[in-house]
């Protein structure tokens, strides 16, 4: 998500990722390398938090097995810093491999910019054709720079202990009013022994992205008032004390998995993503939650289940020098070992297979109840953000003015008032 970012600030960011971008070219991340003893190629990858990350180590792990000889080196990138650093790197001729597509907003810039390479012949083999999420990558003329690995979208987990407690069952028809009363009956204690009935992260499309894709509202439309509801909610919430406040969450830096992860909240909306984060977490002894899942609430009136989601793909950095198995990772991990992989840790792959679906329901630590397995069937994930080369400059203006409103400086109809001027002069006029 952008953030605002004053002039020196982000010239010292810039800087920073410059620096960043000049060592790995110096300590040779760069490039695949040929090692001049045993002829092992080494094949570099930028990521994100690699140590909370674990399907990165899986793929990497997996396509080394499949291919001896060859060494996947990481280039770990703190995850808010991400798009910023890669952007620089690219516009500074880095020649890592392989670049990870956090979301579409960077990959439209990036294939736009033409730092990519063409993927469309992987793009359009026949077993592409399975990936859930392909179409966001679909620019101009019809060609792919990225392939998805993995299809990300937004449920709601819960603390079974803490709703059981209060005598709550959630079910699959739970309304956005019902939530909002639910996160009230929840919450508990004061100080450092109080647990929230839910927990809004600070990203936008926690308010955002829900309303557009429930509503059928246009993020790039210049239009905002179908976030209305969901910020009155949501900023409700927040004055009663039912979730951390956003000032709160902010400038601690509040970690939404530490939030769940010890009981702090017995709610939380948030992406499948999660979902490996826990699994790890339980399985190391480091959190004790009893949890499971639910479908996103719905407005009321709502006929089907309607969440958001968003790919998140691997592209080839047009300079790599070794762009042939750079494409070969990309297809080996949309493909059915990487999807195999990264379902073993709790992550939900691109590649859709009944099978494969099974295998993930059978990891230990998995709830298996049936409200659980239907939080996986919405009836339609919309796109987080449209793809388009206006989506970036629209997304740091909706982000400045979410932050506001969510602090309090402005109110919901006066920050929404903002957005709507501010992207019909700024960016679409």
């Amino acid at each position: 998500m952008s953030t605002a970012i004053t002039p020196l600030r982000k010239h010292t960011k810039i800087l920073g990722a410059a620096l960043l971008a000049l060592a790995v070219t110096a300590c040779g991340g760069g490039a695949g390398e040929t090692s001049g003893g045993g002829g092992s190629t080494t094949l570099t990858v930028t990521v994100w938090n690699l140590a909370k990350t674990p399907e990165f180590t899986a793929l990497f792990q997996a396509f080394e097995k499949a291919n001896p000889g060859v060494k996947v080196k990481p280039v770990d990138i703190l995850a808010d810093d991400y798009p910023e650093k890669v952007t620089t790197m690219l516009a500074g001729g880095d020649k890592t491999d392989v670049i990870t597509m956090k979301n579409v907003i960077d990959y439209s810039r990036y294939s736009s910019r033409g730092q990519l390479l063409d993927l469309t012949d992987l793009a359009t083999a026949t077993d592409a054709g399975k990936l859930a999420g392909l179409d966001a990558f679909k620019v101009g003329g019809g060609a792919y720079y990225a392939l998805p690995y993995r299809q990300d979208f937004w449920l709601l987990y819960y603390n079974k202990t803490l709703l059981d407690a209060a005598g709550i069952k959630l079910t699959d028809t739970l309304t956005w009013d019902d939530y909002a009363t639910y996160a009230q009956r929840l919450t508990s204690g004061t100080g450092n022994d109080k647990v929230y009935g839910t927990y809004h992260h600070t990203w936008r499309s926690v308010v955002q992205a829900i309303s557009a894709a429930q509503t059928g509202g246009d993020q790039l439309g210049g239009d905002y008032t179908f976030f209305t509801d969901q910020y009155t909610m949501a900023s409700g919430l927040q004055k009663n004390g039912a979730t951390l406040d956003f000032g709160t969450a902010s400038a601690q830096q509040a970690d939404y998995r530490n939030m769940f992860g010890t009981g702090k909240t017995a709610m939380m909306p948030m992406g499948t993503w999660y979902i490996s984060g826990i699994l790890e977490a339980k399985k190391k002894g480091e959190s004790q939650v009893d949890w499971a899942l639910a479908p996103m609430p719905q407005r009321a009136g709502s006929t089907q289940t309607v969440t958001f989601g968003s790919p998140t793909a691997f592209a080839v950095n047009k300079r790599s020098r070794s762009a042939d198995l750079a494409k070969k990772f990309v297809q080996f991990a949309a493909g059915k070992t990487g999807a195999e992989a990264i379902t073993q840790v709790g992550v939900v792959p691109a590649l859709q297979d009944p099978a494969i679906t099974e295998a993930y329901f059978k990891l230990p630590g998995m709830p298996t109840d049936e409200l659980s397995k239907k939080a996986f069937t919405p009836g339609e994930v919309v796109l987080e953000m449209p793809v388009s080369e206006k989506a970036s400059d629209i997304d740091t203006i909706l982000n400045e003015e979410h932050q506001l409103i969510m602090v309090g400086d402005k109110s919901v109809p006066d920050g929404i008032r903002s957005m709507n001027e501010r992207v019909k002069n700024e960016v679409l006029n």
